[in-house]
């Protein structure tokens, strides 16, 4: 029998058994060129091919503001105040509605754009040949947790990786000594933590939180960052002595991807120490800087402060930055009393963002950073009761700003009252298959495998939407 010459079969039955070995190999040593051979999972790694963006701050206004109100303006929708809507509403609804409202407030086209602009946001206004306004969104839900969820992670009733974990994952961070993922004061609420958590992807990609809503911005600090007991020294042995009896574990009992996520948060803790509080420290920034953010104005201070944390993170190399707008119950979520709510709110945000605007522009850092503004959902052009609005998912407002984009552009759009989305419609998964391609990656790339699939952040949907891009 072994005198019998080895015919292919044979060769192929006898060794295929290592083919798997092989292929391993083959996909370790790809990741390990990725990450430049370093096993830091928050290593930078290589993007699906050029990105337009190095980095992402997303400016989440919680509650939905209207996009009639804001940067939708509807001419019928003033001619026809309190008339009844000359189509079906939608057949889920969160709360009944009646007759047609009309805005408030006025619209007026700003720049060399001409981009229209209610007067809700006069600073924002002067910014509007740098802002990519996509005016067609639409989602699924008309709950707050649900579209938060969504919005946020792509689904509205399973909990899975935020955006900013999918980036972590694919891109790691620019700067070993922070995280990649930070969330500014996020929301407790309509979803908490699971907003910035990452699901199934290991526990080294999800978000570092600075405070929560619950807080003033000044309080918002990372704790225990500093530890006044014990030299730098003495933390270092005791680290190395820990990761040791980790490591340990490991090699006796094999892979263990929580205890290996809290190796990884131990080592990046240890480092936090040395730049987290010079990131937070803003002594050094001028009092016009300040003024900018409108952190000389009892009004603005807390989101200013928010802002200008964000454009010191972004600078310090993290790859996605979150500011979230929730400082008081009322939020942007106007069932009633729009006229006084919506304007505290957008006075609020108004001066900050676009003093993080002008600053990031000016220190050229919005060539390669992704600016992003919006809400869960817009708000119905019927009102509820006599002076509010409900939810509405159905057709809303976002914009973009910086790298990737076309600046002082309008896209898509909502029906001649701003209730549909109706022309060149976006879905919150086209809206996230465009921000990870901006940023260098293919949403339909981008996968993990867990619970015998491989999953994405857009699921099994999602286009980009070249037309809005650079």
């Amino acid at each position: 029998m072994f005198n019998q010459p080895l015919t292919r079969r044979h060769m192929l039955q006898q060794s295929a058994v290592g083919f798997g070995s092989l292929a391993l190999a083959g996909l370790l040593h790809e990741q390990g060129l990725a990450s430049g051979g370093n096993t830091n999972p928050l290593a930078p790694h290589m993007p699906h091919f050029a990105p337009r963006a190095k980095r992402a701050i997303f400016l989440f206004m919680k509650g939905g503001p209207s996009q009639v109100d804001t940067f939708d303006p509807k001419p019928l929708l003033d001619r026809d105040d309190g008339k009844p809507l000359p189509f079906d509403k939608p057949r889920v609804q969160f709360a009944p509605t009646g007759n047609l409202l009309k805005s408030p407030w006025k619209f007026q086209q700003y720049g060399e754009s001409g981009l229209p602009v209610s007067e809700l946001f006069p600073h924002v206004a002067q910014h509007v040949d740098d802002l990519c306004m996509i005016h067609s969104l639409h989602g699924s839900n008309p709950a707050h947790g649900g579209a938060l969820m969504k919005i946020h992670t792509g689904s509205d009733n399973f909990v899975r990786p935020s955006l900013g974990a999918w980036l972590s994952y694919g891109l790691g961070t620019e700067n070993q000594n922070l995280p990649a993922f930070v969330t500014i004061c996020p929301t407790l609420a309509h979803g908490g933590v699971n907003n910035w958590g990452s699901a199934f992807l290991p526990a080294t990609y999800q978000g570092t939180p600075i405070g929560n809503a619950s807080i003033p911005a000044a309080d918002a600090k990372v704790k225990y960052i500093a530890n006044s007991r014990l030299p730098r020294a003495v933390q270092e042995l005791q680290l190395r002595q820990l990761q040791a009896v980790n490591r340990s574990h490991i090699d006796r009992s094999g892979p263990d991807d929580s205890l290996e996520a809290r190796i990884n948060s131990f080592e990046l803790a240890f480092r936090m120490q040395t730049e987290l509080p010079q990131v937070e420290d803003l002594s050094d920034e001028t009092p016009a800087t300040l003024a900018m953010y409108g952190m000389d104005d009892p009004v603005t201070e807390n989101i200013g402060r928010m802002c200008l944390l964000a454009r010191r993170f972004a600078e310090a190399g993290v790859r996605y930055i979150q500011v979230t707008h929730s400082d008081s119950l009322v939020q942007w979520d106007q069932h009633g009393d729009l006229k006084n709510g919506h304007a505290a709110k957008a006075r609020e945000v108004d001066k900050p963002i676009a003093g993080l605007l002008a600053d990031l522009k000016q220190r050229g850092l919005l060539e390669d950073t992704l600016v992003w503004w919006g809400g869960e959902f817009g708000r119905t052009p019927t009102a509820q009761g006599s002076d509010g609005r409900d939810h509405n998912p159905e057709g809303f407002t976002h914009w973009l700003a910086g790298a990737g984009v076309k600046p002082g552009f309008r896209y898509g759009a909502t029906d001649d009252y701003g209730y549909y989305a109706v022309e060149n419609k976006v879905h919150v998964h086209d809206l996230h298959a465009t921000i990870l391609h901006i940023m260098g990656l293919d949403h339909e790339r981008l996968t993990y495998r867990h619970a015998g699939r491989d999953f994405r952040l857009t699921d099994v949907e999602g286009n980009v939407v070249h037309e809005i891009l650079a």
